[in-house]
């Protein structure tokens, strides 16, 4: 069964970017790719990648400014409704909600994964639609008061693995399912 991940790293205080969509404090952190959790194992498994427009937009502005081609073999789907411009002949843009696109992007997959690479509203629609199974997050040693929420909705999710690669704390966690007056103990109203 094809599976999809969110994999990413985020603060201690749960942003995936600042109010200015910056990574910067996310580049100076150590961290081992063949570590625990570490991408290389990781990217092995993946088939076909998912992103949001504004995660697209930030890839390519970086490969501008690094002189960098597109990272990514896999076939890649970016969810947007704006016009943008493909810097690779694997991407395909388009628009609706995950369950209109998942069959074809979990076809392209081949039997492998599908990476949801970010962002955390891109990655609730697909929690929400029971279509994300796992997160992978690593989790820096810093704070930023404000940013870009890892996820902007409330979810359920279960511990599986749990270590240290460098300066991450790195943990895999099932996505349970959204938080509901039940799930959270309360009566429903």
């Amino acid at each position: 069964m094809t599976r999809t991940t969110f994999y990413t790293a985020t603060t201690l205080d749960g942003y995936l970017a600042d109010d200015h969509d910056s990574l910067d404090w996310l580049f100076v952190q150590e961290q081992d790719e063949g570590g625990p959790l570490g991408y290389e194992d990781f990217i092995r498994r993946i088939g076909a990648i998912v992103m949001g427009r504004t995660t697209y937009e930030w890839v390519v502005d970086h490969l501008a400014r690094t002189g960098e081609k597109w990272p990514y073999e896999q076939p890649t789907w970016v969810f947007t409704h704006a016009e943008l411009e493909p810097v690779a002949d694997s991407i395909t843009f388009v628009a609706g909600s995950p369950q209109e696109h998942h069959p074809a992007i979990a076809a392209a997959a081949g039997g492998k994964d599908i990476w949801m690479v970010g962002g955390g509203a891109l990655a609730a629609d697909w929690a929400e639609a029971g279509l994300l199974h796992e997160l992978i997050l690593y989790v820096a040693p810093v704070t930023l008061g404000s940013g870009r929420p890892l996820f902007p909705r409330p979810f359920d999710l279960r511990l599986v693995e749990l270590a240290q690669n460098r300066a991450f704390a790195c943990a895999r966690y099932e996505v349970v399912g959204p938080r509901t007056m039940e799930t959270a103990g309360g009566a429903p109203q």
